[in-house]
């Protein structure tokens, strides 16, 4: 929707996500993106759930697309300045995003321009925009190395030019401070593995011309960083809470933006305007509904212009939001973030919903969910197991939990098991354990390692046949995937460590809990065919006569069901399993 200033209706509607749905089974919007001058919107959508988007064209005078169509791309979209161009990457047969196009309003796409091509198959592409508006940005990368080009915005048939020549283990991001001439990159060059911020000259930015501006501070990793006219902001995360930085680029003066609870989550938006003294966030925790806040960085004043609805009413008094650690078994301290309800007896009977995750670097965040609500209120503990794998606790904890590593995601979320209950937040074998993708193959592997400590697993699109996956290099993510797991095929090491865990390999002749696997038939990242052959498998060797259940969705993806109602009754599965292996159906 598009508002006027002061508008408190309902505003102009651009796009409405449930008209382009109807009569699809799936349908999920990509990117949205408008022209500088507010006159087009580029717009893109799966139909399918296999993450190939096609993009459209909408006049927002007419309100009607115009007859350009852009298939099989990634879901990202960049305007160029005059808004009469834009650049997209092109994904191939085999699912890789390795090219980038230019495409003009009003040209067939057949006509579309080769901007770049990666001809590394490990490194992906990306496309985007400086918040400044001068530069495009191709940003290649794979999940430990990445290149930047930029190209002028106001002349997009140009050349492009190169940031930084990728070097091995060397990330970095940019923003363009366009009043002083010069970038403002996030970067982990020189051991700063939590990242830091180099300034370089914009006529030459090349790495050996970088200057710290934020130094490196082991254990506060910085998550991203937006560059105004005047301010720096920077979201950083430091023992898995999550914090905004304001920094005035004149005389270098910060300041953070503080929040009372114990445990939340925080978004940075990068919002459309360059020279403004004005930024916006979104905040949640796991008892408090997001709201969304424009903050003045001069006056350090907050104003709150939205905040979630929750149609069923919400109090969050009635709730506790808690953090605890768990000792891990090399000694570290797991974060494990609780939502219980006040009038909770904690007397160790409780049933508990404990979630992870714990690959990529990707940190799960203690925020708000209406359908955690609902076990909540039927008497469940919701926990979340921060464990090695993440970045909760910087770049180390990342480190910790990959490739040789990988075995402390599991023993640290075990530890949160037990910590749990010896706690008294619950007991053994009322704990249900929940992932999905990576985190699907976390629960097919404690599944194997610990049995008895979980009464129930729901593995979603789980990641379970690692081994032969890594195994098969002609598949097209396995490549990118070896910075993460190992490389089997060249390294004996990778190929024990990962036969060691790899959950379909590791199946045996033993008890296991009630087990869910759910998986889609076009998901592009972890096959239909990985949880069919895991549940075969378990089946063919459990020896108890607990649930081994298998639902693949015909119609959905790796992201599952599309629609808020779809993806509503999948949830309703998930918890239906939950209460009734723990004796609560009939709440």
């Amino acid at each position: 929707c598009r508002h006027e200033t002061g508008d408190t209706g309902a505003g102009q509607v651009l796009l409405d996500a449930n008209r382009e749905a109807e009569g699809e089974a799936y349908f999920k919007i990509g990117d949205v993106e408008h022209s500088p001058d507010h006159r087009l919107l580029a717009w893109s959508a799966d139909r399918k759930g296999s993450e190939y988007f096609t993009v459209r064209i909408r006049d927002l005078a007419t309100g009607r697309d115009l007859d350009d169509e852009v298939a099989d791309t990634s879901p990202g979209i960049a305007w160029d300045a005059a808004g009469k161009s834009f650049l997209y990457v092109r994904i191939d047969e085999e699912h890789r995003p390795l090219k980038v196009f230019r495409h003009i309003v009003g040209t067939p796409a057949a006509s579309d321009t080769l901007v770049y091509e990666e001809k590394d198959q490990g490194f992906y592409v990306g496309v985007g925009k400086t918040q400044s508006g001068r530069f495009l940005i191709i940003d290649t990368h794979d999940h430990q190395t990445s290149e930047i080009r930029l190209l002028p915005a106001g002349d997009p048939g140009g050349e492009t030019r190169l940031v930084a020549a990728r070097e091995h283990g060397i990330e970095y991001d940019i923003e363009d401070d366009a009043a002083r001439e010069r970038f403002l990159i996030l970067t982990n060059a020189g051991d700063a593995e939590d990242f830091k911020i180099v300034e370089a000259p914009a006529a030459a930015p090349e790495r050996t011309n970088w200057r710290d501006l934020v130094a490196h501070r082991a254990g506060t990793l910085i998550l991203s960083h937006v560059a105004y006219r005047d301010h720096h902001v920077r979201l950083e995360r430091r023992d898995g809470l999550a914090r905004i930085v304001i920094r005035r680029i004149e005389d270098g003066a910060e300041h953070e933006i503080s929040f009372a609870e114990e445990a939340y989550d925080l978004n940075l938006s990068r919002g459309y305007e360059y020279a403004t003294t004005r930024t916006r966030f979104s905040y949640n925790s796991m008892t408090t509904p997001a709201e969304v806040y424009d903050y003045d960085m001069e006056a350090r004043t907050r104003v709150l212009r939205k905040r979630q609805e929750v149609p069923s009413g919400h109090e969050p008094s009635d709730y506790v939001t808690r953090r605890i650690f768990a000792t891990a078994s090399d000694g570290e301290q797991v974060p494990v973030s609780l939502l219980y309800r006040k009038d909770l007896a904690l007397d160790g009977t409780a049933p508990c919903l404990l979630y992870g995750y714990g690959s990529y670097g990707i940190s799960i965040p203690s925020s708000f969910s209406v359908t955690a609500l609902s076990l909540v209120d039927r008497g469940f503990v919701y926990a979340i197991a921060h464990v090695r794998g993440g970045k909760e606790k910087g770049y180390r904890w990342y480190r910790e939990g990959k490739l040789l590593r990988k075995r402390n995601t599991f023993t640290d979320f075990i530890a949160a098991g037990e910590h749990l209950v010896r706690e008294g937040f619950t007991a053994r074998e009322r704990i249900v354990a929940h992932g999905g993708s990576a985190g699907g193959m976390l629960m097919g592997a404690v599944a194997n390692m610990a049995p008895d400590l979980f009464g129930g697993i729901v593995a979603e699109v789980p990641f379970v046949d690692v081994l032969a996956t890594m195994l098969d290099a002609s598949l097209p993510l396995t490549p990118p995937e070896w910075h993460e797991w190992g490389n089997p095929v060249e390294s004996e090491a990778d190929y024990r460590n990962i036969a060691s865990y790899s959950p379909y390999d590791s199946v045996r002749a033993q008890g296991y809990p009630h087990i869910l696997a759910l998986g889609g038939l076009t998901d592009p990242r972890v096959t239909y065919l990985e949880p069919a052959k895991w549940v075969a498998k378990l089946r063919a060797h459990r020896t108890d006569e607990r649930l081994t259940l298998l639902r693949i969705n015909m119609e959905a993806g790796h992201g599952g069901a599309s629609g808020r109602f779809e993806r509503l009754k999948e949830v309703a599965l998930v918890h239906s399993f939950a209460l009734a292996i723990m004796g609560r159906a009939e709440a």
